[in-house]
């Protein structure tokens, strides 16, 4: 039986459900019966039916003496849904393939564990870097109960995201912006700094070609509560919310104005004058945010780097110079003082959209 075939599908499954899981897993299971698939499922949402309830269900009594291909360790626990394990048992099936491992340190292994003291054969291990890619924002958040960053930017060729009158309409292309917004989709949150709000005033919502995204939780980050009361994050409608992160001394009285306009205010530790990020992301991963997507402006990622919370990169270049040395940089402010202090780069990707390079990579911890 060609496994890794039937494994890719499994992967293939929990593909689908990009952005729609969170903060559950991305899941995707497939029952074989002497070599033909009589089974699919996938875990849709959090609360719905997991992969391998949906696969079993799908074969039906095809699942006697069946292998299922699972992308993620079967639960052995009861949460929202009963365990999947006795799904499985009770099926008959008689073979697991198991692609990775469940990343919580309270229940690694215990699924497997149960099926093998069941009498089912368990395989793990295949395709498990895939499966690890696919659920690296499940995996960071379970074991350490912050967000899964990722740093986003646009610039020109030779480092620029906006022009010295502050333009930046547009630094990229219409596909690069489209898989932006598939992004903004995928992450829990998206943050700014107010500069980006008083200059573009964003709406930062997921708009996708052909189906409904999933807008992002708006996180700004706003020091003294300078925002204006008119911004568009503030009065538009969607159904996520707004945050405004700001520091312990910022106005009251502001605070005030923008509860009452239904805007969630969170006080965090300050520093170099601006909001500390490292003090940031436990409060975030508090309020059940797995995942961020930090669009900007250049100190507010000169900040994320420096305090080191970047897990991975997105970074578009487009075929265009500015020519001066008075554009708006990538990064504003003072960085290390030598080159092997630099941020390192590791698992480079480059990909090409239309004109546009994007450079994708992790950054190493």
């Amino acid at each position: 039986m060609n496994d890794r075939y039937f494994m890719k599908m499994a992967l293939a499954l929990a593909e689908k459900v990009r952005g729609f899981t969170s903060p559950n897993p991305k899941v995707g299971a497939g029952v074989v019966q002497e070599g033909r698939v009589v089974g699919k499922g996938w875990h849709q949402k959090a609360g719905k039916a997991h992969a391998e309830v949906n696969a079993v269900d799908d074969a039906g009594s095809l699942s006697k003496g069946a292998t299922i291909y699972v992308t993620l360790e079967p639960c052995n626990h009861t949460g929202r849904t009963p365990p999947c394990t006795k799904k499985i048992i009770d099926s008959g099936i008689k073979r697991i393939v198991v692609a990775m491992k469940d990343p919580n340190p309270d229940v690694t292994g215990g699924g497997i564990d149960v099926l093998k003291k069941a009498g089912i054969q368990v395989t793990q291990g295949l395709c498990e870097k895939q499966a690890e890619k696919l659920n690296e924002i499940f995996i960071k958040y379970i074991r350490t109960g912050q967000p899964f960053v990722i740093l986003k930017t646009a610039a020109t060729l030779d480092g620029r995201i906006a022009t010295h009158t502050g333009d930046s309409k547009w630094v990229t292309g219409e596909a690069a912006r489209r898989f932006v917004h598939k992004i903004r989709h995928e992450t829990d949150a998206i943050m700014v700094g107010i500069g980006t709000v008083k200059a573009d005033n964003p709406s930062l919502t997921a708009r996708l070609s052909g189906m409904k995204g999933r807008d992002p939780r708006r996180i700004i980050l706003d020091t003294r509560l300078s925002i204006p009361l008119d911004a568009r994050l503030i009065q538009i409608k969607s159904d996520s919310d707004t945050i405004i992160v700001c520091g312990k001394s910022a106005l009251k009285e502001k605070k005030e104005a923008l509860r009452k306009k239904e805007v969630k205010i969170v006080e965090a530790g300050e520093k170099d004058g601006g909001i500390d990020l490292l003090n940031l992301m436990p409060i975030l991963g508090d309020m059940g945010i797995t995942s961020l997507l930090i669009e900007g402006g250049s100190r507010v990622v000169q900040s994320a780097l420096n305090s080191r919370i970047i897990d991975k990169v997105l970074f578009f270049y487009a075929p265009k110079i500015l020519g001066g040395d008075d554009g708006v940089p990538i990064c504003r402010g003072s960085g290390p003082d030598k080159m092997n202090q630099a941020c390192q780069v590791r698992d480079m990707v480059v990909k090409r959209f239309e004109n546009d390079i994007l450079i994708e990579g992790y950054l190493v911890k």
